[in-house]
C-alpha cells in the first residue's frame, strides 16, 4: 500500500488509504503485538476523528482494548507511552504534511519506534488475510495523562524573564500547551488548533510558512522566534533579526544544557545531512558525533542502542535520553530559550552565537523529481570521486561523501517523491559550483 513509508503511515486520506485500510491496521497491528490494551492519540485534523473510530474498531476487533487519550501532541504520545508502560501506542496525524493527508505513527515498549523493517511490513502483508473478528472484543477508555506531562515539561523550564519571545504554532498540536509553558510572555500566532491550517502549512521547513514568524519577531523586537510543526514533534528556529537558523546548527546550541550546564558525557548523534559545525561545536566540550539515517525511526533506536546523550537532525527533531530516546518539540524549545535567556544575560544574541557555530556555507536541502533515483545517485558519486579524492564515503542513507573542503549528501526522500541533495563548503563560490555541476549531472534524470 501506497501509504505504508518507512517511518509510518503517512499519505493523502481516501486517496492512498481509507477507513477499511485504517480497521485491518488496527486489527492487524493488535493481533501483531500480542497485547491487551492500545494507547491512541489523535491530533485535530478534519479526518483523525472517523480514523480514530475505524482504528479503534479494528483493535477491539482483535480482542485488545484502547486507551484513548485524546487529542495531543506526538510526544505527549511518545511520553505516555514510556512513562505509564505500554506495550504499543498508535498517534493519527501526518505531521507537518498538507491538511488533506493523514497517518499512523506506531511505538512500541518503551516509546521505541516501529517503522516498515520492524512490524508495519508485516501488517500491511496481512491486510488481505480474512479477518476473524474475537468473540470477546476490547473496549475503548478514556485515560487523560496531560497534567503529568505538562509538569514533566515545566521541570525543565528556567526562568525566561526579560526574553522577548515571538512563537507560532501553525494551528498545531503545540497550541494544546503552550500557553500553559509559557503563559503570555511569548507573541503568538496561530495558537488555536485547528486542522484545517488556515495561515500556512504546519512545515517550516518552506520558506514561506515563516515569513509570519520572521515579521512579527522583526515587529516585536524579538530576541528568538519558535515555530512548531503539526504534530508538534519538530522545532525550528529565527534569530533576533528573523533570519531562519539551520536546524542542525541547533544540535550544536544543545550542547549547552546536556554538555556544559549538566556535564553529561557520551555520544550525540546526527542525520547523514549535518554540517560539520556541528561535530567541530561539540568537540569543543569533550564530545563525539554519531553520524546516522534520517528519520525517527532510525535515530530514536540509534541513539537508544549507543545510549546517547542527545541528538538531531536537520528536519528540526531533537532527541534526548531524557525523553526515552525520542524528540519532542516543545521540550526542545524549552532547553533553546533557557540557553538563549542565558546568553542574552551576558549580552550575546542568537545571532551571535550561531556565527561562533557555523563555519561555513550551506546549500540547503534541494529537491529533484527523479523517478530513477538509484542510477542518478550513481551518476553524481562517480562524478566526483573521478574529479576529486574523497577523504570520506558513508552510504548506510543515500550517500556522504567528503573532501577536503566540501561535502555532500545525496539520498531519496523516505517520505515524498524527490532525491534530495544538500552540500556545504568552505566557500560560496566553492558551494555555487558544486551545486550547478549536480544539477547538470542530474538534469537527464528529471
Amino acid at each position: 500500500m501506497k501509504a505504508f513509508k518507512a517511518y509510518d503511515i503517512r499519505g493523502v486520506y481516501n486517496t492512498d488509504f481509507n477507513k477499511d485500510d485504517v480497521y485491518k491496521i488496527g486489527f492487524w497491528l493488535a493481533k501483531q503485538m500480542n497485547i491487551s490494551t492500545i494507547l491512541v492519540g489523535r491530533d485535530v485534523r478534519l479526518s483523525s476523528d472517523e480514523i480514530f473510530d475505524y482504528l479503534c474498531r479494528g483493535i477491539n476487533d482483535a480482542g485488545v482494548d484502547v486507551d484513548d487519550t485524546g487529542i495531543g501532541t506526538t510526544p505527549y504520545i511518545y511520553w505516555t507511552t514510556a512513562q505509564k508502560g505500554y506495550g504499543c501506542s498508535v498517534m493519527i496525524t501526518a505531521s507537518h504534511n498538507p491538511k488533506n493527508h493523514n497517518g499512523l505513527k506506531v511505538s512500541g515498549k518503551n516509546a521505541s519506534p516501529i517503522g516498515y523493517d520492524n512490524g508495519l511490513q508485516t501488517v500491511e502483508s496481512k491486510l488481505d488475510h480474512p479477518i476473524i473478528v474475537e468473540k470477546q472484543r476490547g473496549v475503548v477508555k478514556k485515560v487523560d495523562y496531560k497534567s503529568e506531562y505538562l509538569q514533566f515539561l515545566l521541570s525543565y523550564k528556567h526562568d525566561l524573564s526579560g526574553l522577548k519571545i515571538a512563537m507560532d504554532c501553525s494551528n498545531g498540536m503545540a497550541g494544546l500547551f503552550v500557553k500553559q509553558l509559557f503563559g503570555e510572555q511569548p507573541h503568538y500566532l496561530y495558537e488555536v488548533l485547528d486542522g484545517t491550517f488556515p495561515n500556512h502549512e504546519a512545515n517550516p521547513l518552506i520558506p514561506e510558512n515563516v515569513r509570519d514568524l520572521e515579521n512579527l519577531v522583526i515587529q516585536t523586537k524579538a530576541d528568538i522566534g519558535v515555530i512548531y510543526d503539526g504534530d508538534a514533534d519538530r522545532v525550528m528556529f529565527t534569530d533576533e533579526q528573523g533570519k531562519f537558523v539551520q536546524p542542525d546548527l541547533i544540535i550544536a546550541v544543545l550542547a549547552h544544557y546536556f554538555l556544559e550546564e549538566r556535564h553529561q558525557q557520551g555520544k550525540v548523534i546526527q542525520d547523514i545531512r549535518t554540517s560539520k559545525a556541528v561535530g567541530e561545536y561539540i568537540a569543543r566540550f569533550g564530545s563525539e558525533m554519531e553520524i546516522w539515517r534520517v528519520g525517527r525511526a532510525y535515530a530514536a533506536t540509534k541513539l537508544r542502542e549507543i545510549d546517547g546523550i542527545y541528538g538531531g537532525e536537520l528536519a528540526g527533531h531533537y532527541y534526548s535520553r531524557d525523553f526515552f530516546y525520542s524528540d519532542s518539540g516543545l521540550l526542545a524549545s524549552i532547553l533553546v530559550l533557557n540557553i538563549i535567556h542565558r546568553f542574552k544575560k551576558e549580552g550575546v544574541t542568537f545571532s551571535q552565537l550561531i556565527a561562533k557555530i557555523s563555519r561555513y556555507q550551506n546549500s540547503g536541502e534541494i529537491n529533484f523529481r527523479i523517478e530513477h533515483k538509484e542510477e542518478a545517485m550513481k551518476a553524481v558519486t562517480e562524478y566526483f570521486s573521478q574529479h576529486e579524492k574523497p577523504t570520506k564515503l558513508l552510504d548506510f542513507d543515500g550517500y556522504r561523501m567528503e573532501f577536503p573542503e566540501w561535502w555532500f549528501n545525496i539520498r531519496p526522500s523516505n517520505t515524498e517523491p524527490f532525491l534530495r541533495f544538500i552540500a556545504e563548503a568552505a566557500t560560496k563560490a566553492m558551494l555555487d559550483e558544486k551545486v550547478a555541476i549536480t544539477k547538470k549531472i542530474l538534469q537527464p534524470f528529471e
